[in-house]
């Protein structure tokens, strides 16, 4: 069985991650959805709630995809969750050249911690490029429309955590 590890915070989980996801899953049998606790980024929605929205969000993907996905939280190095989980994949999205030198230094940092474990990077559909949890956050709480970024459901939390 090929498992693939898509790690990020999904501050909330946009359309760019689902995209991400699905197309992920050609390749693989299982991919292992990592979300990461990172206290230092400070995140709008607690660990249960991002875990939450992301079962929510890839709900029927399985079916339509044929792989099995797992949502899995973690808080250590990126490799030693690979390694817990059984990934030989790391998949990254890029958005634009400005994600790949930050890309480029973790691949390198991965390689040296365990070489066995691969990094593919999957660029984001050209409809979802600009999109990124942080503006979406900044539009949802300046009252601006996200709808055409997020699912309904998360749409929903976002403006309950602005207060509409």
């Amino acid at each position: 069985m090929r498992i693939g590890l898509y790690p990020g915070t999904f501050d909330p989980v946009t359309h760019g991650h689902g995209d991400i996801i699905r197309r992920a899953c050609a390749l693989v049998d299982r991919l292992v959805i990592g979300v990461a606790i990172n206290r230092d980024k400070g995140p709008l929605f607690s660990l249960d709630e991002r875990v939450e929205m992301l079962k929510d969000y890839t709900e029927g993907f399985s079916a339509d995809t044929g792989c099995e996905i797992v949502v899995h939280p973690f808080e250590n190095l990126l490799i030693q969750c690979a390694r817990d989980v059984n990934a030989s994949l790391i998949i990254r999205g890029l958005r634009a050249v400005a994600d790949f030198e930050y890309e480029y230094q973790m691949v390198g940092m991965n390689r040296a911690l365990d070489n066995n474990i691969e990094t593919v990077f999957l660029m984001a559909d050209a409809r979802h490029q600009a999109i990124a949890s942080k503006l979406v956050k900044e539009i949802a709480r300046l009252d601006g429309e996200i709808s055409k970024f997020v699912s309904p459901a998360v749409e929903e939390r976002l403006l309950a955590k602005f207060g509409r």
